[in-house]
């Protein structure tokens, strides 16, 4: 039915939202600096230009000045369109994504990311939650990034400001070295699982802290190469990407890991646990999935172990083994970064939140996108 008392109305909506061209240029206090990296790549803004329902998660002009005061190296990517073009896709949401919709509860946003810089089906992901209430991003490393002003309509979605540049998530080995999860990368390395755990395609890992190294450090030295594999293959989910929301669904729940055997994840007095570890921080995004810390070494001969939620800590799955005090397989591991203390809690509302101490060195890489794409070409 005809109604042309609502034509002014339509045609006044259609009018209000304007080329995001012009939302860039009436905003160039804060955005000058990203308008004009996005005019050294014509294809990006020409997609972005008549993409509909995006969300466009805009780097303020200080968010430039801090990466590039961090990593002076970043200024190399500015000039390589390809790997230019990979970050700014990486500030691209799929779908339209208001601040209302950000949620205590994390939830993994699709991104116009894709190949050779993410082997994660649906394109690359980050991290939306509601902190303190306030509107965040996580990136990489669990770099967080702040909505500083929020719902800048466009004709094609919207625009967010957020005050720091996301970090495109690493490899899970480079993720490892960078978190402080020496142990790990040093174990994939030393039985060449690191090249074939960083090609997987829609990976979970689960990954333990140094101290769960050093736990059963008194049998690190004896281990054979292939038990060294077992163990390590059993902490991995291969062709799916399990993020803290669904791990907690449904609990208890088994996976079959890559070595072949099923663990069991499980929510307990607001804790996660896989077998009887628990996750420490969860949703590291890499690559080709996401990572999980946890606090126990995984034992594929000890599939029924389960946890004492009530425990400060839990006990090693591998029986008859005392703990060392320099983590274990790190010779020769360096991080290829500098890191500082997060200031915000690295989860929101997932079980590993309220209890995870804050793993120093988790966000604000100094590598940053810079060398994680530059890697890639």
């Amino acid at each position: 039915m005809y109604l042309p008392h609502l034509l002014p109305l339509a045609l006044a909506a259609y009018v209000s939202a304007e080329a995001l061209s012009t939302v860039l240029a009436a905003s160039s206090a804060s955005l000058s600096t990203l308008s004009s990296l996005l005019a050294g790549v014509p294809d990006l803004v020409q997609a972005l230009s008549t993409a509909q329902n995006i969300t466009i998660l805009a780097p303020s002009n200080n968010a430039f000045t801090k990466l590039l005061s961090r990593n002076p190296k970043a200024a190399e990517l500015m000039q390589n369109t390809r790997a230019l073009t990979g970050v700014l896709q990486y500030h691209v949401l799929l779908g339209k994504m208001p601040a209302s919709q950000f949620s205590t509860t994390p939830s993994f946003a699709a991104t116009m990311l894709g190949t050779p810089f993410a082997n994660v089906t649906g394109g690359q992901r980050v991290e939306l939650a509601k902190v303190n209430n306030t509107a965040m991003i996580f990136s990489g490393f669990k770099q967080p990034a702040m909505v500083t002003t929020a719902d800048v309509e466009f004709d094609g979605g919207i625009i967010h400001i957020i005050d720091t540049v996301l970090t495109v998530p690493a490899s899970p080995s480079l993720t490892a070295i960078n978190t402080g999860l020496t142990s790990l990368a040093g174990a994939l390395t030393s039985v060449q699982l690191d090249t074939g755990v960083n090609q997987l395609t829609d990976a979970t890992i689960f990954a333990p802290s140094n101290e769960a190294f050093k736990a059963i450090g008194s049998a690190a030295g004896s281990l054979q190469s292939q038990d060294v594999v077992n163990i390590l293959a059993y902490h991995v989910l291969a062709q799916q990407v399990r993020f803290s929301p669904d791990l907690l669904t449904g609990s208890p729940r088994s996976f079959m890991t890559i070595q072949g055997t099923n663990l069991t994840v499980r929510s307990e007095n607001g804790q996660l646990f896989v077998n009887s570890a628990r996750v420490l921080v969860a949703d590291i995004l890499t690559t080709n999935g996401v990572v999980h810390v946890i606090d126990n070494v995984l034992n594929p001969g000890n599939t029924t172990a389960t946890p004492d939620a009530s425990a400060t800590s839990q006990a090693p799955a591998f029986s008859g083994v005392t703990p060392v005090l320099d983590a274990p397989f790190t010779s020769g591991v360096v991080p290829t970064a500098t890191f500082v203390p997060a200031s915000v809690p690295l989860t929101a509302g997932s079980a590993a939140s309220a209890t995870a101490p804050r793993m120093a060195g988790l966000v604000a890489c100094a590598v940053g996108a810079a060398a994680v794409l530059m890697a890639s070409l």
